[in-house]
């Protein structure tokens, strides 16, 4: 793995956070609710991928083991978009990609456990200081508890299917990962909308909504996806969490082009979001720090 590669891939990563971030605008754009809105989603998302592959004819076949962890890891991606549309629309895209945030303390309890590995002291105390913050928040937006409750579960799954993620690419082609897993939340959220009785009139999109979807599905969703778990082959997970939680600054500055007031929260709010980026900018410092130490010995 070249330095050169390492700088392509970070530059790929980072592009797609910053389209992640304009997720949640456009999330707090469209009027149908988050299941409706996610189930919307993954079809114009997996369908996109599909004609890709057609296009390009590409070989998409995989084995029975390969397609069923797939799916089922398709249900966690699932949840976590609805869990965090389901944040914006409880409380605003700023509180909703600060607690996502959280993604780095649960990563940094996760991923020693699931790949066996020795969990690092200073992961976990990063993720202490991300929690401190949050907890700060929680203090001075109160109001927004739902909102906060839902974007710290969202950010539980995507911490899960990141690990997963960043050991099925190892083995398989990004968007073959994408297209399973895409395909695998659509069905599981059509499951839930069927058992529910919520394939009714609610579902009926505006021309704005349908407009918004399709930027969501197809750039944010498609290209982004595939974008995020191909970098995974030579990024560590926990190092993909960190610039991920770079999504907040860039959600909260696209938040406060399109919603202006509607989106300026308390003095609380914005020192618990120091507190959680400050631990994120500060990681990497720290710990090319502690590694030169060590070579130096």
């Amino acid at each position: 793995m070249t330095n050169k590669q390492i700088k392509t891939d970070l530059l790929i990563l980072h592009i797609t956070v910053l389209v992640w971030g304009f997720t949640g605008v456009l999330g707090a754009l469209i009027s149908v609710s988050a299941a409706h809105l996610v189930w919307y989603r993954v079809l114009i998302a997996f369908v996109t991928l599909f004609v890709y592959f057609k296009w390009k004819k590409t070989d998409i076949r995989v084995s029975r083991e390969v397609f069923f962890k797939l799916f089922f890891t398709g249900a966690v991606v699932g949840l976590h978009w609805i869990l965090f549309f389901q944040a914006i629309k409880s409380s605003t895209v700023s509180v909703t990609l600060v607690c996502l945030s959280s993604i780095t303390l649960f990563t940094a309890i996760f991923e020693p456990i699931i790949n066996r590995k020795k969990i690092s002291p200073l992961e976990i105390f990063t993720g202490l200081m991300i929690i401190a913050g949050i907890c700060l928040i929680f203090t001075f937006e109160s109001q927004y508890t739902t909102g906060i409750i839902c974007g710290l579960a969202s950010a539980v799954c995507a911490s899960l299917f990141s690990i997963i993620n960043s050991r099925q690419v190892q083995n398989r082609p990004a968007p073959i990962i994408g297209f399973y897993e895409l395909f695998g939340a659509w069905i599981w959220i059509s499951l839930y909308l069927a058992v529910s009785g919520n394939f009714n009139q609610e579902m009926r999109l505006r021309l704005s909504d349908l407009f918004y979807l399709l930027i969501l599905g197809i750039l944010c969703t498609s290209v982004a996806y595939v974008a995020g778990v191909s970098v995974m082959k030579f990024l560590s997970a926990f190092r993909v969490a960190l610039i991920t939680n770079l999504e907040p600054v860039y959600g909260i500055i696209l938040a406060f082009l399109f919603f202006g007031k509607r989106e300026q929260m308390t003095a609380g709010f914005y020192g618990g979001s120091v507190m959680i980026l400050g631990a994120i900018f500060l990681y990497p410092v720290v710990k090319n720090k502690m590694g030169r130490g060590r070579a130096g010995r």
